[in-house]
C-alpha cells in the first residue's frame, strides 16, 4: 500500500521506455528479494530507477544502502522527493547505468524493454551492468525476450533461481498510443552469481 502513494511521472520520455512499475509488482519482487535475503542489510542498486519504487522499497525493507541511478533528471527529482517523503536515506546518481561501477549485493530493476527502435538493445546493456556489479539480480522482461536473455544471463556464467510471470499494465500516456491501457506479459528473473 506503500508503494502506491509514489507519485509517477506527469510526462515520460518514449525514447528511454519510461513507463511505472505497478505497485502489486514492484512489491512482490521486494518481498521475493527480502525473503531470499538479498535486501536486508544488502547494498542495493535500482539501475533506471524512475520514480524509485524499487529503490524506495528496499529501503524501507532495511537495506543497509540504496543506489538510484537514472539518466533522466526530472525522473531523480520526483524519485528525491519521493524518498524524502518516505523518510528514507538514498542515494540518487543522475547518469547513465553504462557508467556506473560501484560494486553492490543486489540489482532490482525493471530496465527498458529495449521495443523502441531508438532503445534498441537496452535490456542487454542493463543486464550486462547488473552482472558486472552485483551478486544477485531480479529484473523485469518482455515474455517474448526472455530466452534472449536467460541466455545472455547463463553465457556470464550465472544461475537463473527463478521465474515470475506478471501482466504489465501500460497505460496510454503517449500520441501513437491508441488504447486506454495495454497488457503486457512480462517475465521477472531471479539470478545469482554463485
Amino acid at each position: 500500500m506503500l508503494l502506491q502513494q509514489i507519485k509517477k511521472p506527469e510526462k515520460i520520455r518514449v525514447e528511454l521506455e519510461q513507463y511505472f512499475t505497478p505497485a502489486n509488482i514492484a512489491a512482490d519482487i521486494l518481498w521475493l528479494a527480502y525473503y531470499h535475503g538479498n535486501i536486508e542489510n544488502k547494498i542495493i542498486a535500482d539501475l533506471g530507477c524512475g520514480t524509485g519504487i524499487f529503490a524506495i522499497g528496499a529501503a524501507l525493507l532495511k537495506a543497509k544502502k540504496v543506489i538510484a541511478i537514472d539518466i533522466d533528471e526530472e525522473m531523480i527529482e520526483i524519485a528525491r522527493k519521493e524518498a524524502r517523503k518516505f523518510d528514507v536515506n538514498i542515494e540518487f546518481l543522475n547518469m547513465s547505468i553504462e557508467d556506473f561501477g560501484e560494486k553492490v549485493d543486489t540489482v532490482i530493476m525493471n530496465p527498458p524493454f529495449g521495443a523502441q527502435y531508438a532503445n534498441r538493445n537496452a535490456d542487454r546493456k542493463f543486464i550486462e551492468k547488473a552482472t558486472e556489479i552485483s551478486n544477485a539480480i531480479y529484473s523485469l522482461h518482455l515474455k517474448e525476450s526472455i530466452e534472449f536473455i536467460k541466455k545472455l544471463i547463463e553465457k556470464k556464467e550465472w544461475h537463473i533461481i527463478e521465474e515470475r510471470n506478471y501482466k504489465f499494465p501500460i497505460k496510454a500516456s503517449l500520441p501513437f498510443h491508441e488504447k486506454r491501457i495495454i497488457w503486457y506479459d512480462v517475465v521477472m528473473l531471479h539470478a545469482r552469481k554463485d
